[in-house]
């Protein structure tokens, strides 16, 4: 939590800390996690302000979200099932606005869901993935990288096992 002083605003801040950042493939990721938040328009997908470094820390300014995650509000019991419906549209439309722009997310689940007065927020793009022709032209020729792979190598499992999709634990 920050406060934007230029538009006096409260601000979420996510950093990369700099033992990550020392690794390329992390500072990618975090890099593509912003161009995918900021390319994909929903209410129910945060909002990015800012990406940017200093001091040699990477970060990114998004919406503050008063609330809680799902997985905190699923501590205290189930969620009635009004609101399940409610909050599981909201997603699948989010989720729908995602893959239609090829961004797949491969980390849903209750920690990276917020919940507010105004409804669901899906957070956290650090692990989506998207169409190959989309990262090209979204990552400037002089920040590509000059081997050739992705940032997720064959075999590797990436997100959380217990929310992963069967096809992703396969490796497909």
């Amino acid at each position: 939590k920050g406060r934007d002083t230029r538009l006096d605003r409260l601000v979420a801040l996510k950093t990369l800390p700099a033992h990550l950042a020392e690794r390329p493939e992390l500072r990618e990721r975090f890099k593509r996690e912003a161009h995918a938040i900021a390319n994909l328009k929903h209410a129910h997908i945060c909002v990015l302000y800012d990406i940017g470094h200093q001091d040699g820390i990477d970060y990114l300014v998004m919406e503050y979200l008063e609330g809680e995650t799902l997985s905190e509000r699923l501590k205290k019991g189930p969620l009635a099932l009004d609101q399940v419906l409610r909050y599981a549209e909201e997603l699948a439309d989010a989720l729908d606005t995602a893959h239609r722009a090829e961004f797949t997310h491969r980390d849903i689940k209750p920690g990276n869901i917020m919940l507010t007065k105004e409804g669901s927020k899906l957070l956290d793009f650090g692990l989506a993935k998207m169409k190959q022709e989309i990262a090209a032209a979204i990552t400037p020729a002089s920040e590509r990288p000059t081997v050739p792979g992705t940032l997720t190598e064959q075999g590797t499992l990436l997100g959380t096992l217990q929310y992963m999709a069967p096809e992703q634990v396969e490796g497909k």
